[in-house]
């Protein structure tokens, strides 16, 4: 039989004690039975009730409501992994840095946490950066005493810097996974205000750039990641993960593995491309990954950022060049030359079209048939 209500645990620190919040929909049965628990407060801050943090109190909730309601834990016990399809990471680069003076590195529970999650190499890079830099402004504090108005003050200074708002909001998540993750105090930070995501419109290159770039690439291997890039609408990391069995040349397809979002995926694969990359085969024989390093292992990320930014300079295209402008185009050319948005959708892997329909706003197909006022 599925049980139709439910109560989530959350984690608490109220009076400096751990507590357990328990959340749920108006239910006079859920309501009598709480009213039976031991030491029961209602928070009129949080509307919760809640009672200390016990190993008696949470089997005592489970023994409750047997039978009642579903007891949801996810939000509680939080050595959950959240990306089981994520590799497991190694953040020995973190653990042996050197010390520096008058630096505060990540503390190692943080770092031991983000492993156990199995956050995307990614998602760690960005967290202990920006985690660290808070650190450091309130270096002759421990973090664990900081409140909510320290972190306001902290938020303030980067918006007074001119950071982004997707800066801002990276910054709030990665504050946010010290005290709620890694300490279990999630109610500490509800009320601090997140900054609205900027709306912007992604910026295109034309075919004749694009064609231009690749053309002043350095060598095979240079052109093939370009191209691929770009024909295929990968983002970077996508590209450093393919494997040599990924380009499927009967198919003409190419095989994105553990994406954004833990998703598989395919997308299309150029003729032209496939040329490139049977010569580049040849000459450079990778053994793993499609692209590796001189000392094998995937290929760097910095160096796809180089090996586009020397190619459009060289290309005399102004602008700076990013990797997921490629990206951009290739969703952006697919559009104007009327491919069903919901194939664009597909092929880009994103959850909805409503996140490939800004590409609506800067292809000009539409914008073509437009009459001239003026004329």
């Amino acid at each position: 039989m599925q049980l139709q209500t439910s109560i989530t645990l959350k984690h608490l620190i109220i009076d400096q004690k751990k507590c357990v919040g328990l959340q749920f929909n108006s239910s006079k049965v859920i309501q009598s039975l709480i009213m039976t628990l031991p030491n029961i407060t209602w928070s009129q801050d949080l509307l919760l009730y809640y009672l200390p943090n016990t190993k008696s109190n949470l089997d005592l909730i489970f023994k409750t409501f047997y039978g009642v309601a579903w007891v949801n834990g996810n939000y509680f016990f939080s050595d959950k992994i959240i990306n089981e399809d994520n590799p497991q990471l190694n953040l020995e680069r973190y653990r042996n840095r050197k010390p520096k003076d008058g630096f505060k590195p990540c503390p190692e529970n943080y770092l031991l946490k983000l492993e156990l999650k199995r956050y995307s190499d990614n998602t760690v890079r960005n967290y202990v950066s920006s985690f660290e830099s808070f650190i450091n402004y309130y270096y002759n504090e421990d973090p664990i005493t900081l409140n909510e108005i320290d972190v306001r003050k902290y938020l303030q200074k980067l918006i007074q810097e001119g950071k982004s708002n997707s800066y801002v909001n990276l910054t709030i998540n990665s504050i946010k996974f010290f005290y709620e993750v890694v300490h279990e105090m999630p109610n500490r930070f509800y009320s601090i205000e997140r900054p609205r995501k900027e709306k912007q419109l992604p910026e295109v290159l034309s075919k004749e750039e694009i064609i231009k770039i690749i053309n002043n690439t350095n060598n095979v291997k240079h052109k093939c990641i370009v191209g691929l890039l770009y024909s295929s609408g990968l983002r970077r990391a996508e590209l450093l993960n393919l494997k040599i069995n990924d380009i499927d040349s009967k198919r003409m397809v190419v095989k994105v593995n553990n994406a954004k979002g833990n998703k598989d995926r395919i997308s299309i694969l150029s003729p032209s491309i496939l040329t490139n990359l049977r010569q580049y085969y040849k000459d450079y024989r990778p053994e793993h990954y499609l692209f590796e390093g001189q000392k094998g292992g995937p290929y760097s990320a910095t160096s796809v950022v180089k090996i586009i930014s020397t190619a459009a300079k060289k290309a005399g295209i102004l602008k700076k060049v990013t990797p997921h402008m490629l990206r951009h185009s290739f969703a952006t050319h697919l559009l104007e030359n009327g491919t069903d948005l919901r194939h664009i959708q597909l092929l880009l892997g994103h959850n909805s079209t409503k996140t490939t329909e800004i590409y609506t706003h800067v292809a000009n197909r539409s914008f073509m048939e437009i009459k001239d006022l003026l004329s």
